[in-house]
């Protein structure tokens, strides 16, 4: 008993990662992450305050050459001259923020996870960092400690959190120091981008890792595996917590835990790896924007259709919004997330912790989206049958073969379709359903 104990320990020891992209990318995705499924995003910081084109502003008025004009622009007719964007952060109050009303509006989305900026490109810091004095949410603007106030109240509401990094920083003298250098240096990883994300790490102990801003340097210049086999070996959070796949130049759908690959990333078909896709309900920008017209927003049916075909390909859906500089989510967002929710109490069934299916989608009487449990599998009708018979080509079934359509009790009728498959089923007079999607339950097929 003792040497198997002893066995046990050695294997305990030996189980580390090393810092080698072989041995980090060999780490088992926490389980809990797969199961979620749904996500909120949410940009936020001092680039919500101009709140124009979107949160890149400051780079597109004056990091980019030639500048952009609308940004040059939008300055001269607001702003006196000489108006440095640091200035902005005094118009960064967040007076109206209320944790608990964000978390509940998040938990009413059905989402099981929620990832903060904690720190966008402009370097400005949503806690105390004691790496970024006088250029973070408790020593400027809003005098509070956002991250922490969101967290405790998401935690609360039994909710994953998660923060997003940026690893590089626009304009901070030492990173420009090192990217001059061609990041043969690398001041700013030392002195700044590191110190803060392990203070950021112990003090927060987020369950998601969500990085950034890294396409300008290879891995070797952020220490991103360093970092990451730290993280993952002896952090608060080395059980738990999972990271996506921004860590270098290159590293994209390549290397880290899940895969986002880019933004708004959708693939034609199931890929091998966990993957997540990140969009945004206002479609030109991740950030508030005083300016945004509701044909610009994704509407419930998009959303929704977005988020089932996601899913059926073994895909997480993280959903922004950006609230605005006063701490206010706009109502226009607020009623995007409980509509998902409303559609997820009926149907998430079909969306938490489901597995792809070996047909992730067919298009027969309309486009159905498949996801599977064990052998009930669930067929997503992302619009409206034109009569009341609805043709499944791939389903194979069996004579105990159930079918029910979710938010109802009673099994509907149903014929095979051919022989060695598929079935035909009449439907009801189908329910109104936000986003105009529904969802049948099939037991006992494969």
């Amino acid at each position: 008993m003792i040497s198997v104990f002893l066995l046990f320990l050695v294997a305990r020891v030996s189980a580390r990662y090393t810092a080698d992209w072989t041995s980090l990318d060999a780490r088992p995705l926490p389980s809990w992450f797969d199961e979620a499924k749904v996500g909120i995003f949410v940009h936020w910081g001092v680039f919500s305050v101009p709140g124009f084109g979107s949160e890149w502003f400051w780079w597109h008025w004056q990091g980019q050459q030639p500048p952009d004009p609308k940004c040059v622009a939008y300055m001269a007719e607001n702003y006196p001259p000489g108006f440095s964007y640091p200035e902005f952060v005094n118009g960064f109050h967040a007076q109206f923020f209320n944790p608990e009303e964000w978390a509940d509006i998040f938990k009413a989305s059905g989402a099981k996870y929620v990832v903060l900026t904690a720190k966008h490109h402009e370097g400005f810091t949503n806690w105390e960092s004691p790496n970024s004095w006088n250029w973070n949410s408790v020593d400027a603007g809003p005098k509070r400690d956002l991250v922490g106030d969101l967290g405790e109240a998401v935690r609360n509401r039994s909710l994953h959190y998660g923060l997003y990094n940026s690893l590089y920083e626009w304009f901070h003298p030492l990173y420009l120091d090192d990217k001059k250098n061609g990041f043969k240096t690398q001041e700013f990883v030392k002195l700044k981008l590191l110190p803060e994300l392990y203070n950021m790490v112990v003090r927060y102990r987020p369950e998601v890792i969500w990085s950034d801003g890294d396409w300008e340097a290879p891995d070797t210049y952020w220490n991103s595996t360093e970092f990451l086999a730290w993280l993952y070996n002896d952090s608060p959070v080395k059980d738990t917590v999972v990271t996506n796949d921004r860590w270098g130049a290159g590293c994209a759908c390549k290397h880290g835990g899940y895969y986002n690959c880019e933004d708004k990333y959708t693939p034609g078909q199931l890929p091998s790896h966990k993957w997540e896709k990140c969009t945004s309900v206002d479609t030109l920008s991740w950030g508030y924007r005083r300016n945004m017209r509701l044909q610009e927003l994704m509407d419930l049916p998009a959303i929704i259709k977005d988020l089932v075909s996601t899913v059926a390909l073994g895909g997480n859906y993280l959903l922004n919004v950006g609230p605005t500089a006063d701490g206010t989510i706009p109502t226009v967002f607020e009623e995007r997330l409980r509509g998902v929710g409303a559609w997820l109490e009926i149907n998430g069934e079909a969306i938490f912790a489901s597995k792809p299916w070996r047909v992730q989608m067919e298009n027969a009487t309309v486009p159905v989206w498949y996801t599977s449990k064990g052998d009930t599998i669930y067929a997503v009708m992302t619009a409206k049958p034109p009569g009341t018979i609805l043709q499944l080509q791939t389903p194979k079934t069996s004579a105990s073969t159930k079918v029910i359509l979710l938010g109802s009790q009673s099994p509907l009728p149903w014929s095979p379709l051919y022989p060695n498959g598929g079935l035909t089923v009449l439907l009801p007079e189908l329910p109104r359903l936000p986003g105009h999607v529904w969802t049948l339950k099939l037991e006992s097929v494969h």
